[in-house]
């Protein structure tokens, strides 16, 4: 069987395909631009299209009560935004923001669904994505109750690097203390705590890395289990 072949996308699920199997997807792949904030899809919307990112990151959020969002899954290169209508599902439970602006290839949800059933190879590659997201919503969900601001914050900052392959992340500290779910106060805090002893930079709606050991010192547990996973994904 003909293995993965060197392609033009940077998209690792894409890229992990033999090239009869991205043959059969590449003419219906429109790129997109995935401006900051932009709602990819709607919770409780159709799920029309899917999204292979090639650059920037998505957020997938859940609403608690009193209608306040947080982050339960993060999907960068390693992966798309779709997956429930590959899997069966035809609308979406959660919400899915644009958290840091970059660019995918958009593809009807009925073809890439088409594809993904009659594809061996595409369904393993979807699927091991799949393993990977239900890991981290496991992961997070743990986060979320047991670990503090800082170490949650270190956390997401190390996970949106990963994802990245960059050391600056464009995030300004609302939308920040939206994702991990808590008061903004206290992601001010743990950010001029980090900024004051040399970990991170915060400027103009930016943060940049300077200490990657510290800041892995600073995270919890759950980060060398999402590292584990992203480094088999990617």
């Amino acid at each position: 069987m003909p293995g993965p072949q060197k392609t033009p996308y940077k998209n690792r699920i894409l890229g992990a395909l033999p090239q009869p199997d991205l043959d059969r997807l590449a003419a219906d792949l429109h790129p997109v631009l995935l401006p900051f904030r932009h709602i990819l899809i709607p919770a409780g919307a159709a799920l029309d299209s899917v999204y292979f990112i090639e650059a920037g990151i998505a957020s997938v959020l859940t609403t608690v009560a009193g209608g306040a969002t947080i982050e339960v899954g993060m999907i960068g290169r390693e992966g798309l935004v779709g997956l429930p209508v590959l899997l069966g599902e035809s609308i979406s439970d959660q919400q899915i923001l644009v958290q840091v602006p970059g660019n995918a290839f958009r593809i009807d949800a009925a073809l890439c669904k088409a594809a993904f059933d009659d594809s061996a190879p595409i369904r393993r590659a979807v699927l091991r994505f799949a393993e990977g997201m239900l890991a981290m919503g496991a992961q997070t969900s743990a986060c979320n109750r047991l670990h503090s601001t800082e170490q949650r914050f270190a956390r997401w900052l190390l996970m949106a690097f990963g994802r990245l392959g960059a050391e600056v992340v464009p995030m300004t500290q609302e939308f920040l203390s939206s994702m991990l779910g808590v008061r903004r106060t206290g992601v001010t805090e743990t950010a001029a705590k980090m900024r004051r002893l040399g970990v991170i930079r915060y400027r103009q709606g930016e943060i940049a890395l300077l200490d990657r050991p510290a800041l892995e010192s600073a995270s919890c547990e759950c980060y060398l289990t999402d590292r584990r996973s992203l480094s088999r994904l990617m």
